[in-house]
């Protein structure tokens, strides 16, 4: 597409065109009545002999032959030392005996350029999936955090004044240090894989009673619009890997998945959540006391399924594929 500040546009280079090889005119008197060099209406005047009205387009400025680019041999040890070792480019250009520039050129073009397009565990590139309905798989963890202190946490009140507020919160056991222990947290979340709608609730521990409690909640939650669980995919944790799990999971229909041993890429979706869920909440402001925290959870999770734009689901909300998805889900 031509820039917004060019002489002619593909329209104007048509009659130019036209007016040179069909109807006559002199190349100096077209020139002329478009108020553009004499080359430059004769060169489109030579493009409409050759190609017609599609030659009026622009064309690729990339250059038909490049007798110093860099051989693919180079380019397949570039991109070797990349995935498996993970290199920056000055690293790889020692290796390889090309300047780092190169090297970066050849990253960009590969689309390895940045490391976060790389596996971390197998440098191999990233692989997503996604299901292609609702309620095909639901992605369960736990997310601990500790307790905020009455009067707030060090992250905004300062390390110092972090531990008065620790000493001053009542109801709490002390360790053998004589530091007031706050307690954690127990975050267990639920995510739809294809929607990515998200349900949480915060408990004191992450038992397999808790977790199956959860469970039956957000399977029902689910339900309550229109998504019927198939499967669930966990980690694994003791909550998930006990016979109460197991019997409930056989109970409500569900078929149990579990990831890889050490393999957090395959639960990824809710562990990108988690970040998010710290980011926009756990961490996002001040507050004074766990009881304050814990009651904003409910108003953030709305926000996140209801009206925060998801990237990797066309930037719309994800309660949108729960009520979008063809024949299902109204």
């Amino acid at each position: 597409m031509s820039h917004v500040n060019a002489a002619l546009t593909p329209r104007a280079r048509l009659k130019i065109g036209r007016l040179i090889v069909e109807q006559g005119w002199s190349v100096a008197r077209a020139a002329e009545r478009f108020d553009v060099s004499w080359p430059t209406a004769n060169r489109w005047a030579q493009r409409y002999r050759e190609c017609g009205p599609a030659g009026m387009t622009d064309r690729s400025s990339r250059p038909h032959h490049q007798p110093t680019k860099t051989p693919q041999p180079t380019v397949r040890k570039i991109v070797h030392l990349r995935w498996k070792q993970r290199l920056g480019p000055v690293a790889i250009a020692d290796k390889v005996g090309v300047a780092a520039s190169t090297v970066h050129a050849v990253l960009t073009r590969c689309r390895l350029n940045r490391l976060s397009h790389v596996d971390r565990a197998t440098g191999e590139p990233i692989r997503r999936y996604e299901h292609d309905h609702p309620g095909s798989m639901l992605h369960v963890d736990v997310k601990k955090l500790g307790n905020v202190p009455d009067g707030g946490g060090w992250r905004y009140v300062g390390r110092q004044q972090g531990n008065k507020n620790r000493s001053d919160t009542s109801g709490k056991a002390g360790n053998s240090h004589h530091n007031p222990k706050m307690g954690t947290a127990f975050v267990h979340t639920v995510i739809d894989d294809c929607s990515r709608v998200a349900y949480a609730e915060i408990h004191d521990d992450e038992t397999a009673l808790t977790a199956v409690a959860v469970l039956r909640n957000a399977v029902a939650w689910f339900a309550a619009r229109g998504v019927t669980t198939e499967r669930v995919l966990s980690d694994n944790g003791s909550c998930y890997k006990s016979h109460l799990w197991r019997d409930t999971c056989a109970e409500l229909g569900i078929v149990h998945k579990r990831t890889r041993p050490y393999r957090p890429q395959t639960n990824g979706k809710i562990e990108r959540f988690h970040r998010t869920l710290a980011q926009g909440w756990a961490f996002r402001r001040f507050y004074n006391s766990e009881t304050v925290r814990r009651k904003a959870l409910p108003a953030w999770l709305h926000e996140y399924n209801h009206h925060r734009p998801h990237t990797a689901i066309g930037k719309i909300p994800p309660i949108s594929r729960l009520t979008n998805v063809p024949g299902q889900y109204n």
